[in-house]
């Protein structure tokens, strides 16, 4: 029986839970964060899967495991942008199997809960009102063109590794190639169409300004 499956025979339904997906430099970490300080809630910032309380099987989670196991941090940068991308798939199947093992018990604890989520869009409709998922979506060139700025030290290791390749601009450009089919067109029109609300990022917009706009998507303008 899989976690959803679980979820569904045990009516396990998420109705204090309010979910944010979509692509990279849309505002969904900062989002969540703001919430659950606006509305007394509890935050799942990107990646509360890393939290997990058990080591993970690399039979189960091949992909979770890929960069734990990994021998030579090299390899990473050098996979092809059409492997990268697989891996990325991969990962974010895995983080939907650990998010909805952990939901339950966060969940229980009597607050709403914010989420910034790889749970897939199909699981989203089966597990959580409608109006709890939200989506925020950047153009998707950003992430590309800007991914290597972040002062992130996760980002800024893969940018040494990249330099230190025997030809830096080579492996720069197959990188990028992989960021670029991660953050399609394709997978940015499946954000757009599918049903739920969306917020498009505008630069001109502050923080306290999403966030009204957030609140309005999820029915939070007056409190919970």
């Amino acid at each position: 029986m899989t976690e959803l499956d679980y979820c569904m025979s045990n009516k396990v339904y998420f109705g204090n839970a309010y979910f944010i997906i979509g692509n990279a430099y849309a505002g969904k970490s900062t989002m969540v964060k703001e919430l659950a300080k606006r509305h007394d809630g509890i935050v799942c910032e990107e990646n509360y899967h890393d939290n997990y309380p058990e080591e993970l099987d690399a039979y189960e989670f091949p992909c979770l495991t890929y960069t734990r196991d990994l021998a030579d941090w090299h390899d990473f940068i050098r996979r092809s942008p059409q492997e990268y991308k697989a891996w990325i798939d991969g990962v974010k199947k895995e983080c939907e199997v650990l998010e909805l093992r952990m939901l339950p018990e966060i969940c229980c604890k009597g607050k709403p809960v914010f989420v910034d989520t790889n749970i897939s869009i199909e699981t989203l409709r089966k597990i959580a009102p409608v109006d709890h998922t939200l989506v925020m979506l950047a153009d998707p060139m950003i992430s590309v063109r800007r991914f290597f700025e972040r002062p992130d030290p996760e980002k800024q290791f893969l940018y040494r590794l990249i330099m230190e390749e025997p030809d830096p601009e080579y492996a720069m450009e197959n990188y990028r190639k992989g960021l670029e089919l991660i953050n399609s067109k394709e997978t940015y029109d499946a954000f757009l169409n599918s049903g739920f609300n969306a917020i498009i990022r505008d630069e001109k917009r502050t923080i306290e300004q999403t966030l009204t706009l957030v609140e309005k998507a999820f029915g939070l303008e007056k409190g919970l």
